[in-house]
């Protein structure tokens, strides 16, 4: 059986399912090949059901500090299976709002297993072993990656699991080592320590959140450890041995050599993700990968062969969902003759949901030291915002960097409440070169958190008005 189309694509997630709905949107006939679930890992297993984790971890932090709003919450119980039901729930509809969106936009969408036989030709294996094959002027891989794995910590789902594990899994473990302090174990320490779960988490680099700023993560890191967080930055994890299940010792090594002991029922591994290229018959065609396994691609997302694209996780840089979007229209604009330009990775931003939350975009303050160039900074503490005391959430700061010359916007982080919703605004002020000046001459509605960005971009000039 073989049916033809102008696009195929590869992978229902955030950059899959969005070539195609761009594709069909064009006028070109687009079929989608998924072999699970309709969003990928970030609508089944990944950004959308840890939101709702989290969110459950947010409202116990609430409850738990009921009396500092003037409210009681006594007896507050904690039922761990079903906030990970609500989890699951949320996830499945997003997943069916994809395939709502595949409908509606005439997408063929074929289940099944995808292998590239030839250029213009895949190869699809249903889950009964059924096969047929799809022709394709153009195809787009958009398969994703997924978690790296570790001789020393052999993932069982029992004694060392993967944040996929800890997204279904019913029993809330009572001591937990996490390895990695990135985003996703950040986010998964913050979760576990709110539900009552004692949390060791381990970075081998100097900070958590190792590519943030380093004010920025020092800020989290003290957040962390006023929540009760054992935090361990510079150090190493040595042996780790479950001698039954439930039962794990491991042993941590700082930068001095001083050993930590520890025991603990459950190890979270995060280290790392690795692209999904396995069984896909890249090397059959000829598409080329980097060193590090991820598929090479152009400006434009085409591949070292014509015709055959790449976009998100499986491509490299930022592994984010909402790069992987903007790459699938990139690919379906070169499809469409359309492209004018591919995406600015300085201008990727980023975002961490723990509480306080972490967002940025742009250079960080050293990042601007390595590049030599001249900098004005300006800083502003949640604690001197109005908004930020009435809802009782005074952490953080906003930190924004300009050039020194010109004062244009380098780069912007934040760390506090409702971070990651206020980072818009500076990737708005990015993308249109702003300086301080428009910044601070923006009238910001009053109280809002996001004064906090036109305070800091005063400050950078030593105009603050409230610190």
């Amino acid at each position: 059986m073989e049916s033809t189309y102008d696009i195929v694509v590869i992978g229902s997630g955030p950059g899959g399912y969005v070539a195609a709905i761009k594709g069909a949107q064009a006028g070109k006939k687009v079929a989608l090949i998924e072999k699970s679930e309709l969003g990928g890992i970030c609508l089944n297993w990944g950004c959308i059901p840890t939101k709702a984790l989290l969110k459950s971890a947010e409202v116990a932090g609430y409850l738990k500090h009921a009396d500092a709003y003037g409210l009681s919450a006594e007896n507050v119980t904690i039922h761990y299976p079903k906030i990970i039901d609500r989890s699951r729930d949320v996830a499945k509809q997003n997943s069916n709002g994809v395939q709502f969106l595949m409908k509606k936009n005439k997408i063929d969408v074929v289940v099944g297993t995808a292998k590239l036989v030839a250029k213009g030709l895949i190869e699809v294996t249903d889950p009964k072993g059924a096969r047929q094959n799809l022709n394709a002027k153009d195809i787009i891989i958009a398969t994703g990656a997924s978690a790296r794995s570790f001789p020393q910590y052999p993932i069982d789902g029992t004694n060392f699991i993967t944040y996929r594990h800890a997204l279904e899994m019913k029993d809330q473990p009572k001591k937990l080592l996490i390895i990695g302090a990135g985003a996703i174990g950040v986010e998964f320490a913050y979760y576990f320590n709110s539900l009552g779960t004692e949390v060791h988490l381990v970075e081998m680099l100097p900070q958590l959140l190792p590519i943030e700023d380093e004010e920025i993560s020092k800020v989290l890191l003290g957040s962390f450890k006023k929540q009760g967080i054992n935090c361990y930055v510079g150090t190493k994890v040595g042996d780790v041995k479950a001698s039954k299940p439930g039962v794990i010792d491991a042993k941590l090594l700082d930068a001095a050599n001083k050993e930590t002991a520890l025991t603990v029922d459950r190890v979270l591994v995060a280290v790392g993700m690795l692209p999904n290229t396995k069984d896909l018959g890249l090397e059959q065609v000829g598409v080329k990968l980097d060193e590090r396994g991820f598929i090479k691609v152009d400006a434009f997302q085409e591949t070292s062969v014509k015709g055959i694209y790449a976009i998100g996780d499986v491509s490299g840089k930022q592994l984010l969902a909402h790069k992987a979007s903007a790459e699938g229209e990139v690919a379906v604009a070169r499809i469409l003759g359309a492209a004018k330009h591919g995406l600015d990775y300085g201008q990727i931003p980023g975002a961490t949901y723990c509480q306080p939350q972490v967002a940025s975009i742009g250079l960080t303050e050293k990042a601007c030291k390595e590049k030599n160039i001249a900098v004005k900074i300006g800083r502003f503490p949640f604690s001197a915002s109005g908004k930020a005391r009435a809802i009782g959430k005074t952490e953080g700061m906003v930190k924004l960097i300009f050039g020194a010359k010109f004062g244009e916007l380098l780069g912007a982080h934040i760390i506090g409440s409702e971070a990651t919703e206020m980072l818009a605004e500076l990737g708005v002020a990015m993308k249109l070169e702003t300086t301080y000046e428009e910044i601070m001459h923006t009238v910001h509605a009053h109280p809002t958190l996001s004064e906090a960005v036109m305070e800091a971009a005063m400050d950078s000039q030593g105009a603050a008005v409230h610190i």
